[in-house]
């Protein structure tokens, strides 16, 4: 099933391959067991305590949280709420209904003091209030700041809630809501989030609720992409899944082909966000970092 830009769910069978969303019952039970022992492994392996997830009332904190408990218990999850500004505690308190619902922990933590306190302080000399965009980015900085605190004095992970569409495009913060020890969506697009989401039993108004990250008043995802999720994800399922050209992208999905070449630039754009900062491989040291110590 495909959750259409107006979040109404509709099916979508794409091309001869078959549907490009996880839709049936079957697929989508696999990729909840699947989400759930990765992250209860993850945790085994890391010798931790629990996790942490920072909740804002939405799809994508409120799902990662429901299947954290299902892999942990609820007495091994954390979840906190951290508003801003009055939008953002409206959210939180949605947070916090979800928290009691799923009988975790929850804290709040209002972050605006903090924020101010930047803006008056480093903001001031570099003029960054008239920059929302630089702003927004020190809140989603501050928010995991204080998830990774609460982490290390807890002796915790923390769940990032980005799932595949938010990271190929880049739509998020790098070092803030980018930054997390693992990402129990990342493997599933927007669309499929929602489907899961409905799925597990996540309550309507959550699903149907428009992408946010709160960054500022009025700001949601779609908005400031320029497209809706269901075109998205679907041009993004055909460019790098399936290594379409842009055109064929375009034609397929029904768009110009300017929207797509704007997706396929967002995704090449943002490709920083994705790996490791490089380095220079000086000497006998070539640069990669992903190689293992030869004791694993």
């Amino acid at each position: 099933m495909l959750v259409g830009d107006d979040t109404t769910f509709e099916r979508y069978l794409g091309d001869s391959d078959g549907p490009m969303f996880l839709s049936d019952s079957d697929g989508l039970e696999a990729a909840r067991s699947e989400v759930v022992e990765f992250v209860r492994r993850t945790v085994v392996d890391a010798n931790t305590e629990g996790v942490v997830v920072a909740m804002s009332g939405g799809i994508d904190s409120t799902l990662t949280a429901t299947l954290a408990v299902e892999a942990l218990g609820s007495d091994r999850v954390l979840g906190l709420g951290l508003p801003a500004s009055k939008t953002d505690s409206v959210h939180a308190t949605e947070a916090r209904t979800v928290a009691d619902g799923l009988g975790i922990e929850f804290q709040e933590i209002q972050l605006r003091p903090l924020l101010k306190a930047f803006e008056e302080t480093v903001g001031a000399d570099f003029e960054a209030d008239a920059d929302r965009v630089a702003t927004g980015n020190v809140l989603a900085r501050l928010r995991m700041l204080s998830a990774y605190y609460a982490a290390n004095t807890r002796s915790l992970l923390v769940l990032g809630t980005s799932n595949r569409s938010e990271l190929l495009l880049g739509y998020y913060t790098k070092y803030g809501d980018g930054a997390a020890d693992l990402f129990p969506l990342g493997d599933l697009y927007k669309t499929e989030v929602r489907s899961l989401a409905a799925h597990v039993g996540v309550p309507r108004r959550i699903i149907s609720k428009p992408p946010t990250g709160g960054l500022w008043s009025g700001q949601t995802d779609e908005s400031e992409i320029g497209a809706g999720y269901g075109t998205l994800d679907r041009l993004l399922r055909l460019l790098i899944d399936r290594e379409c050209d842009v055109e064929t992208a375009a034609d397929r999905v029904d768009v110009p082909v300017e929207t797509a070449q704007d997706v396929a630039e967002m995704y090449l754009d943002s490709a920083h966000k994705r790996t490791l900062p490089p380095m220079p491989g000086i000497g006998e040291h070539s640069g990669d970092r992903s190689r293992q110590p030869f004791y694993r």
